[in-house]
């Protein structure tokens, strides 16, 4: 297991780069997309003490995400693609970096203590939304380039992996 980051620690990248790292190696030879989101869940989760709630909804129609493995506390269980961070990630299949969530027209409360949040579309080979990676900090504008560099990078290889 990782030692907890802190939000302001400036080795940000190099965490991130040792724990994508770790995730190739468990997630190396694994065809089971629910195995795949829960490890992926707990390693990030445990990786950085900034994230509050990790985890994934999946997509399970055109527009509807329904949630999948986590870390943290309770999670909205349904999502339509027309609401919340999670919804405009998966409509727009563009990354979703909210540095206040109250200031976000339509943000979905499941937690009251979330404050700021990054949210990640992984798309299948063919474009369409396979699920969204999802996390949250109850700090205040705490996601940076580094976050979103290196969710989209393990985004980008889950898609392919498991996208089929």
């Amino acid at each position: 297991m990782l030692d907890a980051l802190d939000a302001a620690s400036p080795h940000r990248a190099a965490h991130y780069e040792d724990a994508l790292l770790r995730l190739r190696g468990l997630l190396d030879g694994e065809d089971d997309w629910t195995a795949a989101m829960a490890t992926v869940s707990c390693e990030l989760h445990h990786a950085f003490a900034y994230f509050h709630w990790t985890g994934f909804y999946r997509a399970v129609t055109q527009d509807l995400l329904i949630v999948g493995p986590y870390q943290g506390g309770h999670g909205c269980l349904r999502i339509p693609f027309d609401q919340g961070v999670c919804g405009a990630a998966a409509r727009t299949r563009t990354t979703q970096r909210v540095a206040d969530v109250e200031a976000f027209s339509g943000h979905i409360a499941c937690s009251s203590t979330t404050q700021s949040e990054l949210v990640v579309p992984i798309l299948r080979p063919d474009g369409t939304v396979l699920a969204v990676l999802d996390v949250d900090s109850d700090l205040p504008d705490v996601f940076t380039d580094v976050d979103q560099r290196a969710l989209e990078t393990l985004a980008a290889r889950l898609g392919v992996q498991f996208g089929c």
